[in-house]
Formats: structure tokens, C-alpha cells, sequence
């Protein structure tokens, strides 16, 4: 599993580059699509279906989305975008026009099927996730300044040695 984690994360990365993030996001970037991807896994380990799967890690993502925005100060979409790459069904996609193409109609459905379920809870995910309060993230956001204020007052205040 942790092999697939950081494969997530490379392709993430990746798919950040390809649609010019800025390049101070690319580790952020490539995390949440860790994040969500290890999400993914443990809903299917758990038992969890295909469809539910993707339902609770494009939610787990886009919560951890909406928090690397506040606390980044960019926004959110830079990370859900590339965060979600690692959770769109390509394959079924693949494969239900290879059927339809094949003129395999039966399994060109059913896998058209199963892809949309993914779909659809791919795009539940995001409302779920983003139909919380931005007032909430933008909270954790000032937290991290306050702390990152008194840090670096804190060092600012040390002696320096000659």
C-alpha cells in the first residue's frame, strides 16, 4: 500500500506540473493526492465498495484541499484538482468505449455503469466537502499565522552570539 501512495503522490505531482501550479505547491500538492489515495485504500480495505471508496477519500481530500488553501493562502482548487487525478476512473472510461467500440454492448454498460457511480461520487464528495463553512478553514489558516508569528518573534529575539 505505501508504494501505491507514493505512486498517487508522483502522478500528482506530475499532473501539477502539467497545469502549472506554482512550483512552492507542487509538495502540497502531491500530499493530498497521497492523502486521498490512501483514503481510497483503507474504505476498500475496510470493505467499502468502488463507488463509496471514492465517495469518502474525494471527501477526505477536498476537506485537506480546503485546509492547505487557508493555510497557504492559495486557492483550494490548486490542490483538489491535482489531488483528484489519483481518484479519476480513466480505466472504466477506457474500457467502456473499448466495449462500446467492440460492439460488446452488455459489458460496455455494465462498466459504463460502474464508471459513473465513480463518477457521481467523486462529484458528492467535492459538494459534501466544500458545502462547509469557509469561515471554519480560514480559522485554521489564522491559527497557523498566530503560530508562525510567535515563532519567528520568538527567534528574532534570541540573543545572536559574534
Amino acid at each position: 500500500m505505501i508504494i501505491q501512495i507514493v505512486i498517487a503522490m508522483i502522478s500528482t505531482l506530475a499532473f501539477a506540473v502539467l497545469f502549472h501550479v506554482p512550483k512552492s505547491e507542487y509538495l502540497y500538492c502531491a500530499l493530498n493526492g497521497g492523502i486521498g489515495w490512501a483514503a481510497y485504500r483503507f474504505c476498500g480495505n475496510c470493505g467499502f465498495g468502488a463507488a463509496a471508496s471514492s465517495l469518502w477519500a474525494t471527501l477526505v481530500l477536498t476537506l485537506v484541499a480546503r485546509v492547505l488553501s487557508a493555510v497557504r493562502k492559495m486557492p483550494s482548487t490548486v490542490f483538489l484538482i491535482a489531488g483528484i487525478f489519483s481518484l479519476v476512473p480513466g480505466s472504466g472510461i477506457y474500457y467502456t468505449a473499448y466495449y462500446l467500440i467492440m460492439n460488446q454492448l452488455s459489458q460496455s454498460s455494465a462498466k459504463g455503469i460502474d464508471t459513473f457511480k465513480i463518477a457521481g461520487a467523486i462529484v458528492l464528495g467535492i459538494i459534501f466537502g466544500l458545502a462547509l463553512p469557509q469561515s471554519w478553514f480560514n480559522h485554521l489558516g489564522n491559527l497557523f499565522d498566530k503560530n508562525k508569528k510567535n515563532k519567528n518573534e520568538k527567534q528574532s529575539n534570541t540573543p545572536q552570539q559574534s
